[in-house]
């Protein structure tokens, strides 16, 4: 079965120690958990094992003209400046091994099928098994776990390489994914 390992929202602006959330309760909870040392590993056990690996992050236009103002996620992200794309806080963070051939998705929304070439790219590929993990698990982890079992695609969580704003926040969203997915730890994985 073809396979790929997607990295959802690991960009600086959400979990760069030194982005606009480094210190927020999310940067620390990634911090905390180790979240960008497993992922890093994640990304390289994944490319040995021979899967597609592809990165998903925000990113918005430098008017913002994607971005909801009355979106109580991302209302505010104009003002502040954040992931305006082609800056410093939209790129994936440095330690995370991003190379050309990989499948980019660039998303104005929580999910990373709404409004992208996402799927488009997946089937291209024949991905049936999508692996994947990032921040924050109760967003962009539950939206693609929820949107691709609905689009038939059979879906693995990396629970240790996610993070949400609170532990229990992390906890509650991977019970509920349970029901779309599997969900298993980096140590337990075996890629195929």
């Amino acid at each position: 079965m073809t396979a790929a390992y997607l990295v959802l929202d690991m960009q600086n602006d959400l979990v760069h120690t030194d982005g606009p959330n480094g210190k927020s309760p999310l940067g620390q909870e990634v911090a905390a958990r180790g979240v960008l040392a497993r992922t890093a590993q994640a990304i390289a056990r994944a490319r040995q094992a021979g899967l597609r690996i592809g990165f998903v992050r925000l990113g918005f236009s430098a008017d913002y003209r994607e971005c909801p103002v009355n979106s109580p996620v991302f209302g505010g992200v104009a003002k502040a400046g954040l992931f305006r794309q082609g800056a410093w806080g939209a790129q994936i963070h440095e330690t995370l091994d991003v190379r050309p051939e990989d499948i980019q998705v660039v998303k104005h929304r929580v999910s990373p099928f709404y409004g992208t070439a996402l799927e488009m790219q997946l089937r291209a590929l024949a991905v049936r098994r999508i692996y994947c993990s990032g921040v924050s698990t109760q967003a962009v982890v539950q939206a693609l776990v929820r949107e691709a079992h609905d689009r038939d695609f059979e879906v693995v969580v990396l629970e240790d390489c996610c993070a949400a704003h609170s532990a229990e926040e992390h906890a509650n969203s991977i019970g509920s994914l349970r029901r779309f997915c599997q969900v298993t730890r980096l140590d337990e994985l075996c890629f195929e």
